[in-house]
Formats: C-alpha cells, structure tokens, sequence
C-alpha cells in the first residue's frame, strides 16, 4: 500500500519520500514502485517521459527524520493502534507544526490516533484501496478534532494524484466496508438459512446485480479468515450490533483451513482449474414484457399465476400457496434475471411453466430453493441500501459519497442511493419490513431515512 500510495503521489507532480524502518522492506517497495512506474508506462496508463519523471520525484528516507520538511505524510504502517499513536507522535515532533499527517487506516478509530498529538486538528483519514494504482477511491475521513483546511488539503493532493475522494466522518468501517458488510453477511444467511447455495447466490448477484463477482468470490478473494476478522470488529466496535453480527459458517470454514485463493480452497475449489462455468448468456426475447414499470403485485398467464416476493406479504398476495413468487429488480422491463420460488401448494409443472414465460421475455431465470421475501438478491441490495440509509442519517456521508463509494470502491454498477431510485424507496421498506416480520429479526428494522423516504412518493431521482 505504503509503495502504490507513494507511486500516485509521484505521478502526481509531488516531490515523494519513501521510508519505513526495515531496509529490506524499503528497498522492495522502491523496487515496486519504480516498476510499476515503467508497467504502467508499457501498458499505456503514462508515457515512457512521464514515467521517468515521476521516477525522479521519489526520494527514498532510510531515517524518518528526513520526513522533516515534508507538507504531508500519509502513513501506511500495520492496523495496530499503539504502533500507529507512537508513529504520529514521532511525526508531530520531526515535522513542521503546519504539516498534515494522514492515516490510511481501513478499520481503527483516526480520533484515537490523533490523541496523543500535538495539533490533533492537522490529523486526518486518507484511506485508500487496495491496489491504490487501480482503484480510484480514497474516503478523506475527519477525526473529531481535524479542521476542514486539512481536509480541503488531503481532497486536494486526492484529486492532483487521480483519485476520487470523498467525505467520511470517524465511524467503524468508514463509508465504503461499512455499506458493503450486508453484501457478505446476508449472504452467509441465505446460505445458513438453504435459501440458495453458494455458487448460485453469486451467479444471480453476477447476473442479476450486473457485478463482477458475487460474495463468495469475493470472501475467497480477500481471504475468509480475514472477511471474518473484519466482520468480528465491526460486532465488537458497535456492542454487538445485530445488523453486523458474524455468522457460524464463517467461524466453520476458518476452522477448517477454507481460507480462500490463498489456501487452494475457500467456498470454491482453486486446485484444479476454473473455480467456475461461466455464466449463460442471456436467451433471446421472443416477446415483450406485458406490462410497464413498476410491476404489479400479481402476473396471470397461462399455467401459472406468479405474485411479486419483492413486495413482501406472501399470505396475501397468493393466500392459496399455489403461486409463483418472483423477484425482478429494478424492474421486470429492466431486469437481466427473474428469480423463481414457487408456494407450498405450487406443483413443478406450475413453476417450469412460469420459467419458460420468463425466458421468453429474454431474462435469465434462476429457480430457488427456500423462498423467503425478496429471495436472494432482494434480501441483498435491500440489506445494502438500508445500511447506506443509517450511514447517511447518521452523519457519516453524503448520499452521492456513498454512490461513489460502491461504485469505485467495489465496482458497483449503481450504488445504493441510485438502486433506491431504480427501485422505489416503498419497495425497499415492503422487503425489509416483511423479513423482520417473518424471520423475527431486529437486523432487518429499517433506517429512519429509508422510512421517510417511503412515505415521500419518488423521494429520490436517478442520477445515472
């Protein structure tokens, strides 16, 4: 990280020092930045001149005393507390009294780090993502003490480096991991509650959500282990916050050595070729839908009549328990992929008959195990929204900060303020409300925002 920030700041016009304590760890980050440097250059990203030039701003400090005349430092030291305090309280005594000291933290407290320094207002939160090269985002985050002239600072040097920074306030997990957490963690219920497996709760999100990769991918990417320590902060830092409780599988499978990629095995298997088919391409429309957006709460067509388990109130919608449930986001119209969940009372022929309307209409159909409302990629998106909604009514962002945040932070094609347009605030509410009623469970009350925004008819506009 520490090499990758160091690159930015070089490609941005600054005059760089890299430093850190053990030799051998700066000589292999100036290795990796200079090559990176000339990659980058190779690929296209910069010229071969710009490359060079940027190669000679960096200066590499074997003590951090020569960090002394520097403007701005931005530490990219362990997620240890202690270590971080001792760092900052070196650097406010070797740096100039008006020098800015940035913390790239992803999960500690940039007010607890402040603490211990002289000028506390001159300490700040400039998190970037892993690697910083490829990913735009960087969430300027203000301890309790920071002054806005050094947040217009880091937003700034930001921007002159090519990233995208947003505002975020000190609270667990920022803006972007704290939005994201519902993306792993209802997974891990649908999976412990057999809604869906594994396998196929990621294909729907890949298809249905339009994401590079759903949340098993993701959890085996980054490392289960290290999914589930993060999970296990957020619960400890909130005093258990039913929301971010971790889930049993996720102690089983760290248990069992499934740590992901890096062990071979995690959710899939990485030991003998691809991890997975690809997905299907999409059939081709031999009709069009029926009916305009937003769509109703019942469908009738010949041999099968279906009621939207994206409204939630099963009972009501199909009180005979012989429909199908189906769940299209935003929109039929709109939707890539149909979810199918078919009644107690419902045969196979009444469910096949419904998917090959849907696969008509050119919609990947996905048939799941144990319908519940909003099935698997409503429960998902709607547990994301509602999360952004407490972050945002709590202070911590914007709602366009939290759209950039999902969309560069995680490649998300829409971020959850623009999914709470495409799909009504209303509708949102009918899931969440439905879940807590069915399931029992205080992690699905609703955020006070999303509550007044579905009392307000088109509370929200898209922006994309």
């Amino acid at each position: 990280m520490g090499a990758g920030i160091a690159q930015l700041a070089c490609l941005g016009r600054f005059d760089t020092y890299l430093h850190d304590p053990v030799p051998d760890a700066l000589r292999a980050g100036e290795e990796h930045l200079r090559a990176g440097l000339l990659r980058g250059a190779d690929r296209g990203r910069w010229s071969r001149g710009e490359a060079e030039a940027a190669s000679a701003r960096l200066r590499v400090a074997s003590r951090i005393e020569d960090l002394g005349e520097c403007e701005l430092v931005i530490e990219a030291a362990p997620e240890a507390l202690d270590l971080k305090r001792e760092l900052f309280a070196r650097l406010a005594g070797i740096c100039d009294r008006e020098a800015v000291l940035a913390t790239n933290t992803s999960s500690l407290s940039v007010t607890a780090i402040a603490a211990g320094v002289e000028g506390p207002e001159r300490v700040c939160g400039m998190h970037f993502f892993n690697p910083p090269v490829a990913m735009r985002l960087v969430e300027t985050v203000a301890g309790d003490e920071t002054s806005e002239d050094t947040l217009e600072a880091v937003t700034e040097v930001a921007r002159a480096m090519g990233r995208e920074p947003i505002r975020a306030a000190d609270a667990i997990g920022f803006v972007a991991n704290r939005v994201a957490r519902p993306f792993t963690l209802e997974a891990l219920r649908l999976l412990g509650e057999r809604v869906a497996p594994h396998d196929q709760i990621d294909r729907i999100v890949r298809i249905g959500g339009g994401l590079r990769m759903g949340p098993f991918e993701l959890m085996d990417l980054v490392g289960v282990d290290v999914n589930f320590e993060v999970a296990k902060s957020f619960w400890e830092q909130s005093f258990h916050e039913p929301r971010w409780q971790p889930h049993p599988i996720q102690a089983r499978m760290v248990a069992a050595g499934r740590l992901g990629r890096k062990a071979g095995r995690g959710y899939y298997d990485y030991r003998d070729g691809p991890h997975r088919p690809d997905d299907p391409e999409r059939p081709p429309a031999q009709a069009e839908p029926a009916i305009e957006p937003p769509a109703p709460s019942r469908l009738e067509e010949p041999g099968f009549a279906a009621f939207d388990a994206g409204l939630g109130g099963a009972e009501e919608l199909d009180p005979t328990g012989a429909g199908i449930g189906f769940v299209a986001l935003p929109t039929l119209a709109k939707a890539r992929l149909v979810e199918l969940s078919r009644g107690p009372a419902a045969s196979a022929d009444t469910l096949g008959a419904a998917g090959r309307h849907f696969a008509s209409l050119g919609k990947h159909v996905e048939c799941v195990v144990n319908g519940a409302p909003g099935l698997v990629l409503g429960r998902i998106l709607c547990q994301v929204i509602n999360e952004a909604h407490f972050a945002v009514g709590q202070g911590i962002a914007s709602a366009e900060d939290a759209d950039t945040a999902m969309r560069l932070g995680f490649n998300w094609p829409r971020g959850p303020f623009e999914w709470t347009a495409a799909i009504g605030a209303g509708r949102v509410l009918s899931v969440l409300d439905a879940l807590r009623s069915e399931l029992g469970e205080e992690r699905y009350r609703a955020a006070p925002l999303l509550r007044a925004a579905g009392r307000r008819p088109q509370a929200t506009s898209p922006r994309r």
